[in-house]
This record gives structure tokens, sequence and C-alpha cells, in this order.
């Protein structure tokens, strides 16, 4: 039995049906919730891995959901929903949602999205994110005291603001961070020509990681949402 406690928050009978069926074929221990108001007692109670949040529930915004349960835990939320517009992905993801699945989705697409998911979980456990002075994807090496990156075991000569991009990615790989949470951790705001300096501080950053420019191999781009740093295995 896999290990993982996933809460699935899910008013619509068919899709939650839909989603505990895939949990358990693929050995998952699950919860279920049909409003927010249970899906915040079932993740304070039980302490989830992970939560499958809708955000269509019937007595209140899954928005809400996530700044509720954000005020005390951190546990992965992955937002399931209808909603498409890049504008609710953004919402969503401030508030702080690590990942945006749009219905209808696949099986497939789901399980990839958990197995991210859960690689995350366990390098915050093994405690090799933040709070590691040395941090390795693949052949990048960060070491945080130092101030100092290599790539295949050569220093990459980086500015400031690139090492600081960096470090920003690699504290929350595996998770979608928006333009707005990057540039306000960066130059303490996000205005638009923030948001316009951002895209070319992780252009030259990308050419310096990247030894293939048509092929996202760190740092994956989410058109008009942001950017996430992949796990390399």
């Amino acid at each position: 039995m896999n290990k993982t406690l996933i809460l699935t928050v899910e008013d619509d009978r068919p899709v939650r049906n839909l989603i505990v069926t895939t949990l358990k074929t693929h050995d998952y221990k699950y919860l279920t919730a049909e409003n927010g108001n249970e899906a915040v007692m079932e993740a304070a109670s039980h302490n989830p891995d992970i939560i499958l949040l809708d955000l269509g529930l019937p007595d209140m915004d899954g928005i809400e959901v996530i700044k509720r349960i954000r005020t005390w835990s951190n546990m992965p939320i992955i937002v399931i929903s209808a909603r498409s517009e890049e504008s609710d992905k953004i919402e969503a993801l401030d508030a702080g949602a690590d990942d945006y699945l749009t219905k209808p989705f696949s099986v497939e697409e789901l399980l990839a999205r958990l197995r991210v998911t859960e690689r995350r979980l366990k390098l915050m456990r093994s405690g090799t994110e933040a709070g590691a002075p040395i941090f390795i994807n693949g052949d990048l090496k960060i070491d945080y005291a130092a101030g100092c990156a290599y790539l295949k075991g050569e220093e990459l000569h980086l500015t400031p603001i690139e090492y600081k991009l960096l470090c920003i990615l690699s504290h929350n790989v595996g998770k979608v961070l928006t333009h707005t949470y990057i540039t306000q951790q960066i130059w303490g705001s996000s205005w638009e020509k923030d948001i316009a300096s951002l895209r070319v501080f992780m252009a030259t950053l990308r050419k310096k990681l990247e030894t293939d420019p048509g092929s996202a191999q760190y740092i994956q781009t989410h058109i008009g949402i942001g950017y996430r740093m992949l796990r390399v295995d």
C-alpha cells in the first residue's frame, strides 16, 4: 500500500468517484470531502500528504480553503478545476496552491502530477531543499553557504539577481511559482516593469543552465503564469 495519504475535495460525485477509483487502483490511501468546511476539518484532523482541491465548492470558494490551510500548513495542494482562465490559475497559485490541473483531465496526467508532488515531498522531508546547505539536481549543484552554483562541476558565473532567481526556484523545486511571487521575492513589488525584467533575467539564466536551448531541462515556463524548476533524475 502506498503510504501517501491524499484528501480529495470534490462535490461532483462522478468526478470524485473517478479520482477515488484512480487512487484505489494505484494503492494510495485517501480521504474525501464534499465542501470547504469539511475539507479544512479533514486537513486539520488527518494531516494528509497531498490535497486535491476543486474550487467550485457549495459552501465556500476553493481559494478560501487554500488560504485557511496556508495559515497553519504547507501541505501540497493540487487544484483540479473547470476554471481554465489564466487569472484563475494565478489567483490559486498566489493563494498558495502548488499545482493546477484543468478539467477535463486524464487519469495519466493526474497520476503524473501526484508523482511530481510526491518527489517534492520526499525532498522536503529528507532536508535536501531550503534547509540544506547543498542543493543537487542532476548536474546542477548550489552551495547556499558559499553563494555559488555549479553545472557539471564547473562554476556558473551568475549575476546577483540570476543567483537569487536560481535559489528561489531550487527552494521550491517542482512547484509552479507565479510572476508576482518571484518579483516580490526579488524586488519587493510586482510592477509590470518588474515582470518584464524577470523575463529577461530568466532568459539569461536559462542560457547558462540549459545545454539544449529547445528543451526545458531545469526551468519550465508556464506561459502567462510563471516558472517551475523541474526535478532532474
